[in-house]
């Protein structure tokens, strides 16, 4: 039977903020996890979701704000936990400092990469809903569906085609037709 490895000694904020800026990296309960750089799809799919959502915030003349990766969401101290979704909305600017988003984001989207599907379908689902996040999608390219997790009454969980329009919960009137993403897929 081949012999435990010790568990690493958790990293702190002070260690964490230490790290060169152009480390890619995220932290669970203290342990820091490796972050592949994202695929071209992600990119385009990125891109064309950041700018519905700032088309409808700038429409709507609020105080929500979108932010896209990297931009550190630190979800707890102790152990220290801290993600960079790749979309999210964030409405409270008293949990924004300058460097990160203090406390969960209103809304993420987490846009699967190959070899990562479990850290957004499982691990990031149960910090993300523990959190407080009131909404988070899965956009998986790969297998086109979109997965909404929508956590406020009854803890909705919906899964949609690529080719369907999707309404953002958290909103009354925001709507997300993946028509105009999927043909990204098919270029």
């Amino acid at each position: 039977m081949p012999a435990l490895q010790p568990r690493p000694e958790p990293i702190t904020l002070e260690q964490y903020e230490t790290l060169p800026s152009d480390t890619r990296v995220e932290v669970f309960d203290g342990i820091i996890y490796n972050m592949a750089s994202p695929s071209q799809i992600h990119q385009d799919i990125s891109r064309e979701l950041l700018y519905i959502l700032t088309d409808y915030l700038k429409r709507k003349k609020g105080t929500c704000k979108v932010y896209s990766a990297p931009f550190d969401v630190k979800l707890n101290d102790i152990p220290l936990t801290i993600v960079q979704p790749d979309l999210m909305i964030i409405c409270d600017k008293n949990k924004l400092d300058g460097k990160r988003c203090n406390g969960a984001p209103d809304f993420i989207i987490e846009i699967i990469s190959p070899g990562n599907a479990s850290d957004d379908y499982i691990k990031k689902l149960y910090y993300y809903k523990n959190y407080g996040v009131r909404e988070y999608w899965i956009v998986d390219p790969t297998r086109h569906i979109i997965t909404i997790n929508y956590f406020e009454g009854d803890n909705i969980m919906v899964q949609y085609p690529f080719n369907a329009t999707i309404k953002v919960n958290i909103y009354q009137d925001l709507f997300i037709d993946f028509k105009t993403i999927d043909y990204l897929l098919n270029q």
